[in-house]
């Protein structure tokens, strides 16, 4: 489990997708959050849950089933991409953020981007299956980093970031038309779930 509050940037060193191969190798660059891991370790790239299979010198290698190619933006991914990296909770850490299981639902794309005074406003589009699990004020993780929806529409939601999240995170250079992994709030899909077990019991 995670926070969606981001430890560090790393940088891909290299992404093996063999033509017509199902999955692949990625390779980060990640002294700052590979000082005390090992193999089996978890570690959220772009918000994306990872089992660390070697470490490095200052990186580490993971295994990225078709599954999550299928879901993410991960197969985008090139030698020198700069990536969201945040390590496993630990019991004894503050919940600063979100519950975050670094189990993307589906992939958004930045539609717009509006600078404020000390802010930044980005408007995202979402398929609309995923939308009915997103609520003002709510929370979401947009490639790993928990936010707070600032509003919603038919077509996505806004959020707002501010200088450190701009600073720290990918967001800050994030262009229009990007695609970002999204994850709703779980607790949504479990009180969706709820509710529908109830009507299929009351039949």
């Amino acid at each position: 489990m995670f926070t969606g509050l981001i430890e560090a940037r790393g940088e891909v060193l290299r992404l093996d997708h063999e033509p017509g191969q199902p999955d692949a190798r990625l390779e980060i660059l990640a002294p700052r959050v590979t000082d005390d891991a090992a193999p089996g370790d978890s570690i959220a790239v772009n918000g994306v849950c990872l089992t660390v299979v070697t470490v490095t010198d200052g990186g580490f290698t993971a295994d990225v089933l078709p599954e999550t190619l299928r879901r993410t933006s991960l197969g985008e991914l090139a030698p020198g991409s700069p990536v969201n990296l945040e390590r496993a909770l630990a019991a004894s850490a503050r919940l600063g953020g979100h519950i975050v299981q670094g189990h993307v639902d589906g992939v958004a794309t930045l539609a717009s981007r509006t600078a404020g005074e000390r802010w930044d406003d980005l408007v995202f589009e979402a398929p609309r299956e995923l939308l009915r699990y997103v609520a003002e004020k709510g929370s979401v993780a947009v490639d790993g980093i928990s936010l707070t929806v600032t509003g919603v529409t038919a077509r996505g939601f806004g959020v707002s970031i501010i200088p450190t999240t701009s600073r720290e995170t990918t967001l800050g250079a994030l262009e229009v038309g990007a695609r970002v992994n999204l994850e709703v709030d779980v607790l949504a899909k479990y009180v969706e779930r709820m509710l529908q077990w109830r009507e299929e019991e009351a039949r």
